[in-house]
C-alpha cells in the first residue's frame, strides 16, 4: 500500500501575514531537500472566473512555481464568498466538509509531505468546519503559523494561538521585522516565544520588493486608462507619494523616495514633471486631465507609465494603499526574493525534526 502523506498546514493570526510567500519559500526548501511534496487550499479566498469555471488564484499561481503535477495539488473544498455563506446560513448548503476533507485529502496518497494553506485567520471557515483548527483535527495536521510583527501585538496573538491550537503548533514564522527592530526580536522576543514553548522557525526582515505592487495591479485596482508605455506595466512599485504641494517642497520630497507612485492633477504639470525625474515607477493623474505632449514625450522617453483615473485624489490613495495591505507574491521577482528569505532565515532542518521527515524520506 502507498504510504500516507503528513499534512502541514500553514495558518495566521490575521490576513494578509505572508502564508502564500511562506508556502512558496518553504516548499521550494523542501524540494531541494528532495521530498516530494503537495500543496492545497482547502478554502478558497482568492477566485476569479476563467473559462467558465472558478479559479483559485493562489492555488494555480504555487502548482505553477512548484511545477507540481495534477495529482500533487489538493482540491479547493469550498469558495469562501458572500454567496456560498448565505447558502450555508440559509441551509441550502448541508455539505459535510469533515467528510469530504477526509475523502479528498486522507484517503489519496499525496507524497511526503501536503502543505496546506489555511484560512486567513484561526477563526475564519469555522462556518464550514473548515477553520485552521478543523482542518487540522481532522486531518491530523502540524501547524505553522505566520504572523506580521508588531511589538505590541504579536506575542499576545502568538500566546493566544499557542492555547487554540495546542500541541499541533510545530512552530512560527515572525513575518515583516523592520530592521530597527530585528536585535531586540532575537533578544527579547524569540527566547521569550520559545520559553513559552512556541518555536519560533524564522524571523523574515521587512522587505520592500514583497510589499510593492505591479504598476498592472494598480491599473486593475483604479480600473484606470493607460496613457503610455502600456509593456511596462510590469514594474513594480514600493511607495506613494502625492504631488500636493508646490514644486519645490515635492522635488525634495520626491528625492527621498524610491520605486514610487506619484499621485497628482492632470493640471499639476510641474509636479509631473519633476516627477518623471525622480525614481517615479509610474503616473497617476487624476480629475480625466490629459497631461501636455511633452509630459507624454519625457514619460516615452524614460518608460514611465502614466494613468488616468477617473476618480479624486483621496480616493485614488484610499485604493492604492488597500492594494498594498493586499499585495500578493504573484510576480516572479517576488518568488526570487521569498525564496532567498527563506533560504537564509528559515530553519528548515528543526521544522523537518519536528514533522518527524528528512530528506532520506524521499528514498525510502
Amino acid at each position: 500500500m502507498p504510504k500516507s502523506a503528513k499534512h502541514l498546514l500553514i495558518g495566521s493570526t490575521e490576513t494578509y501575514s505572508g502564508k502564500s510567500a511562506t508556502v512558496l519559500g518553504l516548499s521550494y526548501q523542501l524540494q531541494q531537500k528532495g521530498l516530494d511534496i503537495a500543496y492545497g487550499k482547502p478554502l478558497g479566498t482568492c477566485l476569479r472566473a476563467s473559462g467558465g469555471t472558478v479559479v483559485e488564484e493562489d492555488v494555480q499561481f504555487i502548482a505553477s512555481s512548484l511545477n507540481l503535477a495534477a495529482n500533487r495539488i489538493a482540491p479547493t473544498m469550498l469558495a469562501l464568498d458572500e454567496v456560498s455563506v448565505q447558502k450555508r446560513l440559509n441551509a441550502e448548503d448541508q455539505t459535510n466538509y469533515r467528510q469530504l476533507l477526509v475523502q479528498q485529502y486522507l484517503q489519496v496518497y499525496r507524497g511526503d509531505l501536503v502543505l496546506l494553506e489555511g484560512p486567513g485567520n484561526l477563526t475564519e471557515g469555522n462556518l464550514f468546519n473548515l477553520s485552521t483548527l478543523q482542518v487540522a483535527e481532522v486531518l491530523d495536521a502540524a501547524v505553522l503559523l505566520v504572523t506580521r510583527y508588531n511589538f505590541l501585538l504579536s506575542v499576545d496573538a502568538l500566546l493566544a494561538a499557542k492555547q487554540h491550537v495546542g500541541d499541533r503548533l510545530v512552530g512560527v514564522v515572525l513575518n515583516d521585522i523592520p530592521a530597527k527592530e530585528s536585535e531586540m526580536v532575537e533578544n527579547i522576543v524569540r527566547p521569550f516565544l520559545e520559553q513559552q514553548g512556541i518555536a519560533v522557525l524564522a524571523t523574515l526582515p521587512k522587505n520592500d520588493l514583497l510589499r510593492s505592487v505591479s504598476v498592472g495591479e494598480l491599473v486593475n485596482q483604479l480600473n484606470a486608462e493607460v496613457l503610455c508605455c502600456s509593456d511596462r506595466l510590469d514594474l513594480m512599485v514600493e511607495s506613494l507619494a502625492i504631488g500636493a504641494m508646490n514644486v519645490n517642497s515635492a522635488v525634495k520630497y520626491f528625492r527621498k523616495r524610491r520605486n514610487m507612485a506619484v499621485v497628482t492633477g492632470g493640471d499639476r504639470v510641474e509636479i509631473q514633471q519633476a516627477a518623471l525625474e525622480t525614481s517615479t515607477q509610474c503616473l497617476i493623474l487624476t480629475g480625466q486631465l490629459p497631461p501636455p505632449p511633452f509630459i507624454l514625450g519625457r514619460a516615452e522617453e524614460l518608460e514611465i507609465p502614466i494613468l488616468s483615473v477617473d476618480l479624486d485624489t483621496l480616493t485614488t490613495v484610499e485604493i492604492v494603499d488597500r492594494t498594498f495591505g493586499q499585495v500578493r507574491v504573484h510576480e516572479p521577482i517576488k518568488v526570487q526574493c521569498i525564496r532567498q528569505l527563506m533560504n537564509e532565515h528559515f530553519d528548515i532542518e528543526r521544522l523537518l525534526f519536528k514533522l518527524g521527515l528528512s530528506p532520506a524520506a524521499a528514498l525510502s
